[in-house]
């Protein structure tokens, strides 16, 4: 039984390795650019709307109202990184009900990466919405002193965000092969919904904590800069 995509190699050369990590990762990039252009090249403000389309836009409002809900702020600016996030981890984990695929989150350099975007999206959009100065001031509050524990405290949460991802997707799919292996045929179909589920929740919760994050990072300040206005 293989645990993480990274132990299956399809192709290797020296020290060059094509694993399974890789292959499913560019499978679930093209299925997302894919579909989104065969989706968006006929896309119409006139009635009647395709069932893609209205889809589509199911799909973008919800993920809208979760960003206002995390942030308390518009959407619009934060919708293309932390609508990618959820759109590819989901497609990611949904692919698993085929039998030869393995989920890409299932490697933990693949949710490294994923966290290492979050980490360096923080301090952009950080930035941008409320200034160099600003943004690295939040540093040193309330005391210099605390310049150390809040660097180690923006490393942490990045590692603990790759790695809560990585392990929920590997134990769900370790336990729901064993369980399949040892319980009636019934129970293969049902195990396989449920890691389904489990592989959605666990986009939802990746990205409401990079956004969170994130509006950390713009929320500091302005409530900071409010209150001296004050």
């Amino acid at each position: 039984m293989d645990i993480t995509p990274d132990s299956i190699i399809y192709w290797q050369w020296q020290w060059i390795n094509l694993n399974a990590t890789i292959v499913f990762t560019w499978l679930v990039i093209l299925i997302l650019v894919l579909g989104s252009w065969l989706i968006t090249r006929t896309l119409s403000i006139e009635p009647p709307l395709s069932r893609w389309q209205v889809s589509l836009e199911i799909i973008i409002e919800q993920i809208s109202q979760q960003i206002r809900d995390a942030s308390q702020q518009k959407a619009d600016q934060f919708l293309p990184f932390i609508g990618t996030l959820f759109l590819f981890i989901t497609m990611a984990n949904l692919l698993t009900i085929f039998p030869i695929y393995q989920s890409p989150a299932g490697s933990l350099s693949t949710t490294a990466a994923l966290a290492l975007c979050v980490f360096v999206a923080v301090p952009i959009y950080g930035i941008k919405n409320v200034g160099i100065a600003n943004y690295l001031r939040h540093y040193i509050q309330p005391t210099p002193v605390m310049l150390p524990f809040n660097l180690i405290s923006e490393i942490s949460r990045t590692v603990s965000l790759a790695i809560r991802l990585f392990g929920n997707i590997m134990s769900t799919s370790l336990l729901v092969a064993i369980l399949i292996s040892i319980v009636p045929l019934f129970f293969p179909a049902v195990m396989t919904l449920f890691g389904l589920l489990v592989g959605v929740i666990q986009a939802y919760v990746f990205t409401i904590l990079a956004m969170v994050y994130i509006a950390s990072g713009m929320n500091l300040q302005q409530r900071k800069t409010g209150n001296n206005q004050s």
